[in-house]
């Protein structure tokens, strides 16, 4: 297991696919992420089998396939087990103090209580990372100085 880093998060399949189709929340918080460079969002060759079922589901085939390629080249890549849950697995190995989710089963205390002795994870859907995300204080603990602002376009 990698030590977590409040600078590492990991978004489930469900907010990588509202991300590209709704906006909304999800696109909210990982915008967020994408306008730092000091924050790296992690994924896995399984998420991204996720993500692209889900876009191609929704959406269509070469929209999915257009989203991984994308995702593909703006995360960074964990492995895992194939059997693991692929965002779990990808925080938890990828050393992320944050998890995107809108899965309440992620999200339940219980879940909860099984992840704390294996990870320092938390687990949120995208509305509360958004609401509570503060880069001026995070930037302190991972970087340290003075908050600069953001420094990449998130669309870009």
């Amino acid at each position: 297991m990698t030590e977590a880093s409040p600078a590492r998060v990991v978004a489930d399949a469900d907010v990588l696919a509202a991300d590209l189709l709704v906006g909304g929340f999800a696109r909210e918080a990982l915008d967020h992420v994408r306008r730092h460079d000091w924050l790296t969002l992690l994924s896995s060759e399984p998420l991204l089998d996720e993500v692209e079922a889900v876009v191609t589901e929704l959406g269509d085939p070469d929209l999915a396939a257009a989203h991984r390629e994308r995702l593909g080249t703006t995360t960074e890549r964990v492995e895992h087990p194939e059997e693991d849950h692929p965002a779990l697995a990808s925080a938890y190995r990828g050393g992320a103090a944050h998890l995107l989710s809108y899965d309440e089963s992620l999200r339940s205390p219980e879940t909860g209580l099984s992840i704390q002795p294996q990870a320092n994870l938390s687990v949120r859907p995208p509305d509360a990372f958004a609401r509570l995300f503060d880069p001026a204080s995070l930037y302190d603990v991972v970087v340290g100085g003075e908050y600069p602002g953001p420094d990449r376009d998130p669309r870009a």
